[in-house]
């Protein structure tokens, strides 16, 4: 904007005698001046295209107009994709080699060669984000979503219309949703829910008049709940909550079968809540994952706080084979951390006790993932932007903390990669990166352990970054992204 002052920025003397202007002098115009643009350094130029430009991704799908919030991948064919996102809609596309070439591209694609995947289906019916998305087990016939709405949708997958089956709305947001490994127990979920309820359900496209239906649902929870997980077999539900309560759920009455019973009038076999101080976390509680073995879970919560907490188990041998069998509850129960890593785990008698509190982040543990046995490692991800490395097996050591995995971003998630030894953790996080890390001590480069990492979305502040994945087959990784593209990454390893 041009001054209103002379250039040396001080005001000029009056006169004694006010200059007068001339007729035509005031008639004219002259012009301004513009501003000439400063001149900039051309390797800053060069580095800020190479940054804006980097996309290391094989393909992308770029059809949403809003964040990605959520992504699944079928069990049985890893290369059907489904996301779903801030603008209501769930979107089904191959990850497979390239579709026809959409006439959308993703703005950052620095080659025109790069396929704009192209969707099998879309689906919309939702008046609120979605946030969940799952395939039931053990075979992906039904695709269900959840959203903000509180809705709560089942589609076919066995034609590719995708055809709505039922709908269920009894909540008013859905937080989560899981599909159940139990065998017995096909095409079952269970969801989480603001209300702090949790909800099973059964889907069967046959039963005309009820193909979603109730199998239960609790209520013990006091705030939103934030996070689930199946034990490995399918047989019990765990659940975590803000208000700093875990609780585990006897879904088909396996446990009580078993002799496993809660306390008198619970709805849940297993119960911590912050009234043990013990267990406490300021803050609530934001992640749970159950041991492979299922004899203990832990909890990720508020301030990088972590409690490990043994389990029921449901063994396969009747109790009476196994009352002759000296010092084996007495055993475990001595073992503390270590035996609780290894094959056997807790024993029955630890069920409910605390094994161990731990804290090695200072922010809020949003993601926790185990090592397939018979590696023994325990990921965490915090808020911080950090990974921590437990092994459960020795006390929950500290094997490794991966500083700045993600910048000082926030990690989103942890899961150890399928189809390898079990040593390589893949993580994600708001700086818009996909890493890859190899968690073996001694070998790691840069005692980071970083073996690659995949850029392309937008991140580091600015609405792109990466709010979840999928890897299974071990082909590929796929991507949801906060700035509304999925991309589509291929390991070289």
């Amino acid at each position: 904007m041009a001054s209103l002052h002379p250039p040396n920025g001080e005001d000029e003397p009056l006169e004694d005698e006010p200059a007068l202007l001339d007729a035509a002098e005031a008639a004219e115009e002259i012009p301004s001046d513009p501003d000439e643009p400063m001149d900039s350094d051309p390797d800053d130029d060069a580095q800020e295209a190479e940054i804006q430009l980097q996309n290391d991704s094989k393909a992308h799908f770029d059809l949403h107009t809003d964040s990605i919030f959520t992504i699944a991948q079928h069990p049985l064919d890893p290369s059907i994709i489904a996301t779903g996102g801030g603008d209501d809609t769930t979107y089904v596309f191959s990850a497979d080699s390239p579709s026809p070439v959409l006439p959308t591209s993703y703005e950052s694609n620095p080659s025109p060669g790069r396929p704009s995947l192209q969707p099998v289906a879309k689906l919309i019916g939702h008046t609120d984000s979605i946030n969940a998305l799952i395939f039931t087990l053990p075979s992906g016939d039904y695709l269900l979503s959840g959203g903000l709405d509180g809705r709560l949708r089942a589609h076919s997958t066995k034609d590719q219309s995708f055809h709505l089956v039922a709908e269920a709305q009894e909540v008013p947001e859905i937080n989560f949703l899981i599909p159940c490994p139990n065998p017995s127990y096909p095409n079952t979920i269970a969801l989480g829910a603001s209300d702090g309820s949790v909800w099973v359900y059964t889907i069967d496209a046959a039963e005309k008049g009820a193909p979603l239906q109730v199998i239960l649902a609790y209520y013990l929870h006091t705030e939103s709940c934030t996070a689930g997980t199946w034990t490995p077999d399918g047989k019990m539900l765990a659940t975590v909550s803000e208000d700093g309560s875990f609780y585990v759920w006897d879904v088909f009455g396996e446990a009580s079968a078993a002799g496993v019973v809660g306390s008198a009038g619970s709805q849940a076999v297993l119960g911590l809540t912050t009234d043990d101080q013990r267990f406490a976390v300021e803050g609530g509680l934001f992640s749970v994952a159950v041991a492979p073995g299922g004899a203990f879970a832990v909890v990720g919560g508020a301030g990088g706080m972590l409690r490990v907490v043994g389990l029921p188990r449901l063994a396969a041998t009747p109790a009476s084979a196994t009352q002759g069998m000296k010092g084996g509850g007495s055993k475990n129960k001595s073992g503390g951390g270590r035996k609780a890593g290894g094959a056997e785990g807790a024993s029955s008698g630890q069920a409910g006790q605390i094994l161990a509190s731990l804290q090695a982040q200072g922010d809020s543990v949003e993601t926790l993932a185990f090592t397939a046995p018979p590696l023994t490692l325990l990921a965490a991800g915090s808020v911080d932007g950090n990974i921590v490395l437990f092994d459960t097996a020795h006390r929950f050591a500290v094997r490794r903390h991966i500083r700045e995995a993600h910048e000082e971003f926030a990690v989103v998630k942890v899961e150890f990669a399928p189809g390898t030894t079990g040593y390589l953790l893949t993580s994600c996080g708001l700086d818009g990166v996909v890493r890859r890390w190899d968690t073996r001590g001694g070998t790691a480069a840069s005692g980071q352990g970083l073996v690659q990492e995949w850029r392309g979305h937008r991140g580091e502040g600015e609405g792109g970054g990466v709010l979840g994945f999928v890897q299974g087959g071990g082909k590929r990784i796929v991507t949801a992204g906060d700035d509304s593209v999925s991309l589509v990454f291929e390991p070289t390893g």
